[in-house]
């Protein structure tokens, strides 16, 4: 008897460690489903974009009325526009994010890398409504953050010292402000901007950098360095170890309202290049029925008001920025502006950063002397 016990109970340890050790298969998304249903069934989508600003209007104000209309939760993990894509592209096989915030060049690297669903106005009404020069690619991403990428100086630094405004990208190379400028090196898309503008009014295009290169030496020439981001150029410009710079008109804007810097946008005579931080949809995502919906809610004048509010321009037609921004970013209609040929950008990238690093970096700091 107590052997047939003893076995009994040994069959049944025996079924428990099988059944532990050998879970049923699951498809992609299935893990988040199975979380889901054990907070409720309620359904949720992953976003990835940068941290900062879009991440504080996301988390704190578009993501809840979002939940409030639709039920479905956000949840936000924050990174780069390039770190982002390179997480994209490893979990092609069994996408964990739903939806990716890019840069216009990242737009398009994921587009031709197969990563990103087309959007439509079929798919996202609410495109229907967007102004097209914030548009990156056709029928690819949703602009939902605008922005240009603009000269911007201390107007009290430039009148105390006598300094005539900045009208040309030319005027960003002067021995007036010579150590004191804060520009993005050239991995940055800040400090591409630079390259390519310098190039144009200088007599070249997007086929030929190389007017801007030259420019460019003389630019680092009269630099103390090259930043690497945002956040090592704002503390320049916030404790006065920079009064020149070129950077995302949202960054001018917060420093100028937030920080009380005096610091004024300029928009060159030869013009500058309107573009956004777009939202696409992952390829086979787990949720993108749910990933459209949020997107054509992310580009609705509601959420592009809170934008707005966070010093952004809006990506829909008719509406603007709020006051308080206009007189340190607000674009007038005789500004001139342009939109840049991304595919073509994308190809000549590699080259010409190579080439800055190579022979741009080396003139840092020459003239100062």
């Amino acid at each position: 008897m107590k052997k047939s016990l003893s076995l009994f109970v040994i069959v049944l340890m025996i079924a428990a460690l099988s059944a532990c050790g050998n879970p049923t298969p699951q498809k992609p998304g299935d893990a988040k489903s199975a979380a889901s249903t054990e907070k409720g069934g309620a359904k949720q989508i992953t976003i990835s974009g940068n941290g900062g600003k879009i991440e504080k209007v996301i988390r704190d104000i578009i993501a809840p009325k979002f939940k409030e209309k639709t039920g479905i939760q956000v949840n936000y993990i924050s990174g780069l526009s390039g770190e982002i894509l390179s997480k994209v592209e490893l979990q092609k096989n069994a996408p964990q994010i739903d939806i990716a915030f890019f840069v216009p060049i990242d737009v398009q690297r994921a587009n031709e890398k197969g990563l990103i669903e087309n959007i439509d106005e079929k798919m996202v009404p609410n495109m229907k409504n967007v102004d097209k020069d914030f548009v990156a690619l056709q029928n690819v991403a949703a602009p939902a953050f605008g922005l240009v990428i603009a000269p911007a100086y201390n107007t009290e630094v430039f009148k105390q010292k006598g300094i005539a405004p900045i009208e040309s990208w030319n005027d960003l190379i002067r021995p007036d402000y010579k150590g004191k400028t804060a520009f993005a090196d050239i991995g940055n898309d800040w400090g591409f901007n630079i390259l390519y503008n310098l190039a144009i009014v200088n007599g070249g295009s997007i086929d030929n950098l190389e007017p801007g290169l030259k420019k460019a030496k003389e630019l680092a020439g009269y630099s103390s360095t090259f930043y690497k981001n945002s956040t090592q150029m704002m503390p320049a410009i916030q404790q006065g170890a920079a009064d020149v710079t070129v950077m995302g008109s949202y960054v001018i804007a917060d420093l100028a309202v937030n920080s009380g810097i005096p610091l004024k946008m300029v928009v060159p005579k030869e013009g500058v290049n309107k573009n956004a931080f777009s939202a696409a949809v992952v390829k086979n995502s787990p949720h993108s029925k749910e990933a459209a919906e949020f997107v054509n809610y992310l580009i609705s004048e509601e959420s592009q008001k809170a934008i707005s509010e966070e010093g952004f321009y809006p990506v829909v037609n008719g509406m603007d920025i709020p006051d308080k921004y206009k007189d340190i970013i607000g674009l007038k209609d005789t500004d001139k502006t342009y939109t840049v040929d991304i595919n073509k950008l994308a190809k000549i990238r590699g080259e010409w950063t190579d080439r800055w690093t190579k022979e741009v970096t080396p003139e840092l700091g020459k003239l100062l002397k």
